[in-house]
């Protein structure tokens, strides 16, 4: 069973910084695109066709997948105005019942957002003529990362994942603890 927990950790791992390197990545190339469309328009006259729906396109597929690393962070809105006055297993309880409306949450992103793709097959974005579903696949594929990642703290893995990115994860040393 502990190899099992190990590996599914180390693929844990491997999604997340792959998610939080792909945010990045995407982040640099919208300020690259802006600023040439904004310098295309401003010196030459012209911008690019398609720059504003390739940088909206990025922006949302950054956005929900970046939202699924928030989710694993807990960075989600939360009231603890009362929390640290409650005896821990309150706090334990509150803690369930937070990840587990924030699995819900992933859950409805991945069932709606697989329906939303379905129904924007058919139709085209304007500039670059591909298909609008592709503006919308990372809702569902940021619902199903925020699912796996919930189920994973409410299995009680949240002391083993590697969520600091100092070191490449498919190498990092699985911790002995049991």
């Amino acid at each position: 069973m502990k190899r099992v927990r190990d590996g599914l950790i180390k693929a844990f791992n491997i999604l997340y910084w792959l998610l939080f390197q792909y945010s990045k990545y995407v982040l640099v190339a919208v300020v690259f695109i802006t600023c040439a469309q904004v310098i295309l328009r401003n010196v030459f006259g012209g911008g690019l066709r398609w720059g504003q729906e390739v940088s909206l396109l990025l922006i949302v597929w950054m956005t929900f997948l970046a939202m699924a690393i928030g989710a694993e962070k807990s960075l989600h809105i939360s009231v603890e105005l009362f929390y640290h006055w409650f005896p821990k297993p309150v706090q334990k309880f509150c803690d369930i019942v937070g990840d587990l409306v924030i699995l819900l949450i992933g859950l409805f992103f991945t069932v709606y957002g697989v329906q939303l793709v379905q129904n924007t097959t058919n139709s085209t974005l304007a500039a670059t003529k591909w298909p609008a579903a592709t503006l919308y696949v990372t809702i569902p594929l940021g619902g199903i990362c925020m699912v796996i990642f919930k189920l994973y703290d409410l299995a009680g893995w949240k002391k083993y994942k590697k969520t600091n990115l100092d070191e490449d994860p498919a190498t990092a040393p699985m911790d002995k603890e049991e």
